[in-house]
């Protein structure tokens, strides 16, 4: 496999980033919670009475449904705070549930804030700040310790495997999680790497 510390490190963000778009909590936990950023900015569109900021959420073909969504609610949400809330809400559950919609992800249900998987939590506020450096450190810590735990256990399982049977089937449950779980990380710094070089052809081609 010819995986090195190094290389670990630079493919960190895309290995992390295909982790998170592959996983189905993660990707749960971000778009439909409270404090996400899709309901970051529809809450700052309702503030301003201004629905281009969630628009980049939707696909083209899914706005009308979004921008009748917010008229409807703006209409209705300056009646009395109860209303508002009622309203706001609407608007909420429509906006992620067109957006997962052209995800191809299933909706189910706004979640509440603060069950934001922490990684995520990272990469936003990477974004925000203009800085990778935090996250990239917590993330290779993450990868470093989940290698070497796996190989402590399945080096330390390996010097018995010989003595019975089932020191030798308590060996191979170790090594196996130990192999997928690199063999996981080899496989995204792969995926990933194709994906770049499609993607960059691709913008080539259009510009």
């Amino acid at each position: 496999m010819n995986i090195t510390l190094f290389s670990i490190r630079s493919w960190l963000p895309v290995v992390l980033t295909g982790f998170l778009l592959t996983s189905p909590s993660v990707a749960r936990a971000h778009c439909d919670t409270l404090d996400g950023p899709v309901i970051k900015d529809a809450r700052a569109a309702l503030d301003s009475g201004d629905v281009t900021s969630v628009l980049k959420w939707v696909r083209l073909e899914d706005e009308r449904e979004v921008r009748e969504a917010f008229e409807k609610t703006m209409a209705v949400r300056k009646l009395n705070s109860a209303v508002r809330d009622l309203a706001d809400r609407y608007f909420f559950e429509t906006l992620v549930r067109v957006h997962r919609l052209g995800e191809g992800a299933l909706y189910t249900g706004l979640k509440p804030a603060g069950s934001v998987d922490q990684a995520v939590v990272l990469a936003d506020q990477a974004l925000e700040t203009e800085s990778s450096e935090k996250l990239v450190k917590t993330l290779t810590e993450a990868v470093e310790n989940g290698i070497r735990d796996r190989y402590v256990e399945a080096a330390e399982r390996k010097k018995h495997s010989a003595s019975s049977v089932e020191a030798g089937r308590k060996f191979v449950e170790a090594y196996v999680v130990y192999v997928h779980f690199v063999e996981g990380l080899h496989r995204q710094m792969k995926d990933a790497g194709h994906h770049h070089n499609a993607d960059n052809g691709a913008g080539h081609e259009g510009h």
